[in-house]
């Protein structure tokens, strides 16, 4: 006889809260998970802040920046969710991608939340190959930063 499926208590990815049987206020739960897919469903952000904004509105969702203040103390890096006039951190997973609806930008969670930036373009001059491909080549590290590209490893 096979044994018994046993299941942890929260989802492993993001980390939403599973049912069990005889549980009571399954709906309190059931309601926290839907509004954390709800939330990252679009995968966007209204925008990245180190405080908590006054006024957000529920399902409202925030990038904390370093040093966050307030209700959002000690949760660095995490995404804020507004869920029943409350805050719902949900922890970034490494390949994890948002926009970021404010700054009108894409950000990926490599270890730490990146964007691509924009390189510089060649200038001119003397020596043009040179800073073509010095162009071309942080061309190629926005791209990987952006997740478009493999960085070839």
């Amino acid at each position: 006889m096979s044994q018994p499926i046993t299941f942890p208590s929260t989802t492993p990815y993001a980390g939403l809260p599973l049912l069990f049987s005889g549980q009571s206020q399954k709906e309190f739960f059931l309601n926290q998970a839907l509004a954390t897919i709800d939330a990252m469903l679009i995968r966007s952000i209204n925008a990245s802040l180190s405080q908590p904004p006054a006024d957000a509105a529920e399902g409202e969702s925030y990038r904390i920046l370093a040093g966050a203040t307030d209700d959002w103390a000690n949760q660095d890096e995490s995404i804020a969710v507004r869920i029943g006039g409350g805050w719902h951190f949900i922890s970034p997973l490494e390949g994890m991608e948002v926009y970021d609806r404010s700054a009108g930008q894409k950000l990926v969670f490599k270890a730490a939340w990146q964007n691509a930036t924009r390189p510089e373009e060649p200038t001119g001059g003397s020596v043009v190959d040179v800073e073509a491909r010095a162009a071309i080549a942080d061309l190629m590290s926005a791209l990987e930063t952006a997740g478009l590209l493999s960085d070839g490893a």
